[in-house]
């Protein structure tokens, strides 16, 4: 059993603005990595710089981030390759949703993930076996 973490999800552990959020985010991802079962892809850790890096309100300075990403790398990382980004399109295309989404969604089955922590789809919802869960949902 894995967990996918979308960037969002990620980035709330370095969010001032949200500290609810924040702490949640970060007792989850513990649980999750001292259970050996969180993964993430090259397009979170992409994503996860630019974003704590220019899009929090208290942004974290470029060395800090980089230092981040390095930490986040020594877990289970699914490389987007050029398979992935053409399921992606195709996912995309079939269920009427973003290619970033789908590409999140393609990369957390090939991770063999059961469940894709993210706000950005619709809580409950299952894909092919895997279970998305908003972990602020209530």
């Amino acid at each position: 059993m894995r967990c996918f973490f979308d960037t969002n999800i990620l980035v709330y552990m370095f969010d001032q603005d949200s500290p609810e959020k924040k702490d949640y985010a970060c007792r989850l991802f513990e649980t999750e990595v001292s259970a050996g079962r969180a993964v993430v892809s090259t397009q979170v850790l992409q994503e996860f710089y630019v974003t704590v890096t220019r899009k929090l309100s208290v942004p974290l300075d470029p060395k800090t981030a980089e230092e981040v990403v390095r930490n986040l790398s020594l877990l289970r990382v699914i490389q987007i390759d050029v398979e992935r980004i053409l399921g992606a399109m195709a996912r995309g295309r079939r269920m009427k949703i973003s290619f970033w989404d789908s590409l999140i969604i393609e990369a957390a089955l090939s991770a063999g993930a059961n469940r894709l922590l993210t706000e950005d789809l619709n809580h409950g919802q299952v894909i092919d076996g895997l279970k998305i869960e908003n972990p602020f949902w209530h």
